[in-house]
């Protein structure tokens, strides 16, 4: 029976795909063509579109975060399932295919999800406060196998200033062992999440030697899984949700409304908090986009003005605009901004920095109410901020408490960023694939056909 080998190679474009021989040999025997993302690109949402083949006013996923209303809080990087609505491209097969096995290395909202095979990053919070790393194993049989095997997953390398080459090359190997069979039967569509590029692209730019070291790295790293894959007859699609464009200039959406009396803080400790329960308006930031959320429609005509008026600011989505883009659900912000070429959004509403919250100088993803890419960084004006975190490893491994506070507060290292649509192909999403029967006529893909791709690859 047909199978798929589905990689998510974040970030690949034309451009990083020329220092990528192995995957470009793989592209000249098969065939490749640019990706037409959706607004927002980002990853999350990226990744339901691709899954389901369906825009975010179907599927929900508005972006890697947003403002849960039951709750009152802008939460990001939830992982359950249930929140990506509709078929996912596996389930659709399982209808044609009832015996159709799927494995799920990497992709988000994996916990839950009606596959076979789950793997995905879910630290240990220990009770007395630690922070370890582990992944979410499903069956659970599997875990050990694979820590025997790989090591713990390398959660510390797959975010924050120490991420490297090695949680991407973990995952690779992973579904390497997966698809030859070492843990068990091998799945019909496997899928694996590749975050490499992800990472220099943002701190140095899509032009800089860093960037193309990377990519070199990770054509190395995924060798192995291509030549593995290719033997087993899978057939191999490699895509990538955007494209990562220079990054010149951080937007302070929130402190822009916040000057204007529309969001409102609290303070504990010294520290001032986001009070999303009484702001009038306040943004979800989230890369080149964010979902700014007004509760008094009252408020749109004075918010919009702001907004549509702060500089980096490109376009101001009410829900009509949304439908355009088909980003009208209710989940999304009553506002949706778009950065300019070049611009991107910080989540920062504290006006001086001796009052930012604990969590701003610190890796945490799931309590900042925003994207924050700073979190790529040591705090270049700490001299003893790479000290002071290996200390904090001596701290972990001796089973002591500790805080890494050393990011820094200053976006302005950042120099790579995306959520916006492409601009050009050279630095935009593309696909790749081993199979050019599976290709359409056609220059590119919309993100929602690659479910049908996939779908035609598994022979359904």
């Amino acid at each position: 029976m047909s199978k798929v080998l589905l990689l998510d190679i974040v970030g690949l474009t034309p451009r990083a795909l020329a220092a990528m021989p192995r995957l470009t040999a793989l592209a000249r025997a098969g065939g490749h063509l640019g990706l037409d993302t959706i607004l927002p690109a980002v990853t999350c949402s990226v990744q339901s579109t691709m899954l389901t083949g369906t825009m975010p006013r179907e599927h929900g996923i508005v972006g890697n975060g947003w403002h849960f209303r039951g709750l009152g809080d802008p939460l990001l990087w939830r992982q359950h399932n249930k929140l990506v609505a509709g078929e996912k491209v596996w389930e659709t097969a399982r209808r044609s295919r009832p015996e159709l096995t799927t494995a799920n290395l990497g992709w988000w909202f994996a916990m839950g999800a009606t596959t076979d095979i789950t793997v995905t990053p879910r630290p240990i919070y220990h009770a007395d406060g630690r922070k370890s790393p582990d992944a979410y194993v499903r069956p659970a049989a599997l875990h050990d196998q694979l820590v025997g095997a790989l090591g713990e997953f390398p959660l510390f390398q797959y975010w924050g200033p120490t991420a490297t080459i090695q949680s991407s090359a973990w995952l690779a190997e992973a579904t390497r062992g997966v698809i030859t069979e070492r843990w068990g039967p091998a799945p019909d569509l496997a899928m694996a999440y590749l975050p490499h590029l992800d990472y220099d692209l943002q701190r140095f730019g899509p032009n800089s030697p860093e960037a193309e070291r990377a990519a070199r790295e990770l054509d190395d790293a995924i060798a192995p899984l291509l030549t593995d894959a290719l033997d087993r007859g899978y057939s191999v699609v490699a895509v990538s949700e955007y494209g990562i464009e220079q990054a010149s200039r951080p937007v302070d959406v929130n402190r822009a409304l916040r000057r204007e009396g529309l969001l409102e803080v609290y303070v504990q400790d010294g520290r001032e908090q986001l009070d999303p329960w009484t702001s009038r308006a306040f943004a979800v930031a989230d890369h080149q986009i964010a979902h700014v959320y007004v509760p008094d429609a009252a408020d749109l005509p004075r918010v919009t003005a702001l907004l549509r008026g702060l500089e980096g600011v490109d376009e101001v989505l009410d829900r009509d605009a949304q439908a355009r883009y088909g980003l009208d659900h209710e989940r999304s912000g009553e506002l949706v901004v778009v950065a300019e070429p070049g611009a991107w959004f910080t989540y920062y509403f504290w006006l001086d920095d001796e009052r930012a919250p604990e969590y701003a100088r610190g890796v945490d993803i799931h309590r900042k109410p925003g994207y924050d890419p700073a979190e790529l960084f040591f705090d270049p004006a700490d001299r003893l901020a790479k000290a002071k975190a290996g200390a904090n490893l001596v701290k972990k491994k001796l089973g002591l408490r500790y805080a890494m506070s050393t990011v820094p507060l200053d976006p302005s290292c950042v120099r790579g960023t995306h959520g916006r649509l492409s601009s050009t192909r050279c630095d935009g999403p593309m696909l790749v694939t081993s199979d050019a029967g599976l290709l359409p006529d056609a220059e590119s893909l919309p993100a929602a056909g690659v479910r049908d791709l996939v779908l035609r690859g598994l022979g359904v």
